[in-house]
């Protein structure tokens, strides 16, 4: 078993090759340079069930569950307004309030929170109580997925979802990028890739991506020994565009068009158009990434307890098989 330990950011790079195999835990977030195992590789790869994907219907696979938390912030917003918040203000919104929690030194805030929570209890107010308690877990739930488990951003499935691609140097766009995380393990693994970045609002330009920590490494791969090398953010080839998706004027010219959390939030009758959005600037032969969160019940409950961090935009969570289904269907409009 590997040993967690903790690392100070003294320096720029903090890591080197005789990093690889470990993991770290930092006050942010965890960093990962394990390589995996095929035991690992197995536990984050499912294969389909489906044989055929042209014979199944809604009534196979089953509706995405729509998850109806919505953000205290986008209810408030609505009431204030008197209509529903449209799409772009739902994004800005989202992006800060999700930033916000990357960015927290986690120890110290559940330090903060649990002094809160025992200090409300001698209100004997119960509303203070409720939202003192409310933020206690949310911050423990918060240390559990993104530091302990590493399940936001993922690195070791990621690395097993990207692992496998034909591709030399390739050309990269990456819609809805927001801070970038999975294009830039994409970057890693496929050295001297040309990543182009693509959101539409600002601030993840501005913020997100330019505060993601410039010290966390990223395993890929040495292209001239192919072994295991250790890859940061300014090692990579990365254009950022601030535009609206549907505004692009690019061609068929990119070897993977990638989304992380986008198809999801679309309703039904324009799922088809975001599809679109990836067959229109991939390369004959090209690979379509796109992901989606799990419909399963531990979404559920994180999208629920995380409500007011998560959730001020239409979301669905999904199964692979509901996922499949509706890339077959979309893909037969065209």
């Amino acid at each position: 078993m590997l040993q967690e330990k903790t690392r100070a950011h003294n320096y720029a790079k903090p890591y080197s090759e005789d990093d690889i195999g470990s993991t770290y835990l930092h006050r942010q977030y965890r960093t990962d340079l394990r390589q995996l195992s095929e035991k690992d590789y197995n536990k984050f790869v499912t294969l389909s069930t489906v044989r055929d994907w042209s014979q199944l219907s809604w009534k196979d696979v089953g509706k995405p569950y729509e998850v109806d938390a919505s953000a205290k912030e986008r209810q408030e917003w609505e009431a204030k307004n008197k209509r529903d918040m449209d799409p772009h203000t739902s994004w800005t919104l989202f992006n800060k309030s999700f930033h916000e929690w990357f960015i927290k030194d986690v120890p110290k805030e559940m330090g903060n929170s649990k002094h809160h929570f025992l200090k409300s209890l001698g209100t004997f107010k119960p509303s203070e109580v409720k939202q003192a308690l409310g933020e206690v877990v949310q911050l423990q739930l918060w240390n559990y997925i993104h530091r302990v488990q590493d399940g936001i951003w993922d690195p070791r499935g990621k690395r097993a979802l990207f692992e496998g691609l034909h591709l030399n140097s390739p050309r990269l766009l990456f819609l809805g990028a927001a801070e970038g995380y999975e294009a830039m393990q994409l970057g890693a693994m496929y050295p001297g890739a040309e990543i182009v970045m693509v959101d539409y609002d600002e601030y993840c330009k501005t913020t997100r991506f330019k505060e993601f920590p410039d010290s966390y490494p990223f395993l890929g791969e040495n292209p001239r020994t192919g072994h295991p090398a250790v890859y940061y953010k300014d090692d990579l080839n990365i254009e950022y565009t601030v535009e609206d998706i549907r505004r692009l004027d690019f061609n068929k010219e990119f070897d993977i068009v990638l989304s992380v959390g986008l198809l999801e939030h679309f309703p039904d009758e324009y799922k088809h158009e975001v599809a679109d959005w990836h067959r229109r600037f991939l390369k004959p032969g090209g690979y379509a990434i796109m992901t989606t969160p799990r419909n399963q019940i531990r979404s559920r409950l994180y999208y629920r307890i995380m409500a007011d961090v998560m959730n001020h935009t239409y979301r669905e969570l999904m199964t692979v098989e509901q996922m499949g289904y509706i890339c077959t269907k979309t893909a037969s409009i065209f």
